[in-house]
């Protein structure tokens, strides 16, 4: 039996995986294990059947058997643990690599998520001007942090990791952003993660579901009354 994950039927990033499956998928491509994908919908996701596989009515959930999961960094870690290609032999290093990835979710994400959620809805509000560079202060000062640490090197400690894997898709937020201009290794760091076949294997699958999203939107606008 295939593992099965969840995903948003319509996403709100709009296929730029940015939503927090694509971390679930690509850690599944890179253990090369095939899976499938239940899509839901926002008003499904806080029906009662999604919030006995997450309580608090979001994506991804993980289901492989009897196990059920929530959280992508949960997921993420428990597909790592038992498949090979995202955590090191050698027990120092993998412990390392499960820092990073905590890392990535607790101490890289809250600052970004903050400055990516003002940016989109905060716009037309009077404070926006006067918070917003705080806002960016806050994330350049962990990319500073971030930047002393990985330098130019290719990855966090030593080879491609799980730590690696979460660390990329959180800076991919910063994307549109203009702030990973001026970390030019931090930006090449996040293209490396974006150029592995097995980012680009999960960055079109997601993108395929919202394409078809938009091929049945633009179908029904054009069709008959």
């Amino acid at each position: 039996m295939r593992p099965t994950i969840t995903a948003f039927k319509s996403s709100p990033d709009r296929g730029r995986g940015q939503a927090r499956d694509m971390r679930v998928r690509w850690a599944l491509e890179e253990a090369g294990l095939p899976y499938d994908v239940r899509l839901v919908s926002f008003a499904a996701m806080k029906a009662p059947a999604h919030l006995a596989l997450h309580p608090f009515g979001q994506i991804p959930t993980f289901e492989d058997g009897d196990l059920a999961l929530f959280e992508s960094g949960a997921i993420v870690l428990h597909i790592a643990e038992h498949h090979g290609g995202l955590l090191p032999t050698d027990a120092s290093a993998r412990s390392r690599a499960i820092a990073w990835m905590f890392a990535a979710l607790s101490t890289m994400e809250p600052p970004i998520v903050e400055l990516g959620m003002a940016m989109l809805f905060e716009r037309d509000r009077r404070w926006y001007a006067e918070r917003l560079p705080m806002l960016q202060d806050r994330v350049r000062i962990r990319l500073g942090e971030l930047y002393r640490r990985l330098g130019d090197a290719d990855w966090l400690d030593g080879a491609f990791s799980a730590g690696d894997l979460m660390m990329v898709t959180v800076l991919r937020r910063l994307n549109t952003s203009g702030l990973l201009e001026d970390y030019p290794d931090i930006a090449a760091y996040v293209g490396r993660g974006e150029a592995r076949p097995a980012f680009r294997r999960a960055f079109d699958a997601q993108l395929a579901v919202f394409e078809a999203a938009l091929r049945s939107q633009n179908g029904s606008a054009g069709g008959s009354p």
